[in-house]
């Protein structure tokens, strides 16, 4: 069983992607697919609920770094929804909140997309 769990589901046009586990180097194939399938999909707009998350490495933060731009480009977000603070002060640490949208609750970030 992979130490990661991603759920689906979408809401109107926006997709939530929730990660529960870890997400790092073993794990990242797991959020990569989840990612690679929306592009497809053609869902760009991109809530990602952290709530259940434990963990994330340098790995995990590529991911999102290697798809934000193709995401964009097609006119859409990923939006990052409740990190606990231990997983938020390795998002902080590395410049992200320069780069991504944080919001306390997934109903937040989503709203931000139709406010949009």
């Amino acid at each position: 069983m992979s130490k990661l769990q991603v759920q689906k589901q979408l809401s109107g046009d926006v997709l939530v992607l929730s990660l529960q586990g870890m997400l790092d180097v073993h794990t990242v194939p797991v959020f990569e697919s989840a990612l690679t399938e929306a592009i497809s999909n053609e869902q760009f707009n991109i809530v990602v609920d952290l709530s259940k998350l434990e963990y994330i490495s340098s790995a995990g933060l590529g991911v999102f770094m290697g798809y934000i731009e193709e995401i964009r480009s097609h006119g859409g977000d990923i939006k990052i929804a409740a990190a606990s603070p231990k997983v938020y002060k390795i998002f902080d640490l590395l410049g992200f909140p320069n780069l991504f949208e944080f919001f306390d609750s997934v109903e937040v970030a989503q709203n931000k997309f139709q406010a949009q």
